[in-house]
């Protein structure tokens, strides 16, 4: 499964070089499309997507240092992947809501029943926050 998501990671850095002016990542399900600044104009091309359940930090890690060095922020769009490189896009995709958004890895998951750890933003845009839990589809970029 690993060496799918890292032909996915080459296959989708191959496509962002070759389609600078593409479609850019939808970032929420009213509409709002996302700009350069926000994803880096990124195309996806549905290999490598994966599906599983994503829940998201609880408020007790306000301010801890993630395992990628950086401090864990809840506005921040941010995720935790038990293998994923730090730094990588994912785009995830919520099944109940529709909704998807663009998120970065900057900390870890070492709970093997989960797919994606997200921050509170990432959560409340996705429309996850009431439920705690629920099943998604990441795809990386």
């Amino acid at each position: 499964m690993k060496s799918h998501f890292a032909m996915a990671i080459v296959a989708a850095s191959a496509v962002m070089v070759l389609s600078q002016s593409e479609a850019l990542a939808r970032t929420r399900s009213h509409g709002h499309q996302a700009t350069p600044s926000d994803v880096e104009q990124v195309a996806v091309s549905g290999e490598g997507t994966e599906t599983g359940t994503a829940s998201y930090y609880s408020s007790r890690y306000n301010g801890r240092l993630t395992s990628s060095g950086r401090r864990y922020d809840p506005k921040e769009l941010t995720a935790a992947h038990p293998w994923l490189p730090f730094g990588t896009k994912l785009v995830v995709r919520c099944a109940a809501t529709g909704r998807s958004i663009v998120v970065t890895v900057t900390d870890r998951l070492p709970s093997n029943r989960r797919l994606v750890d997200l921050s509170r933003s990432a959560a409340e845009q996705l429309g996850i926050v009431r439920r705690g839990i629920a099943q998604v589809s990441i795809t990386p970029v």
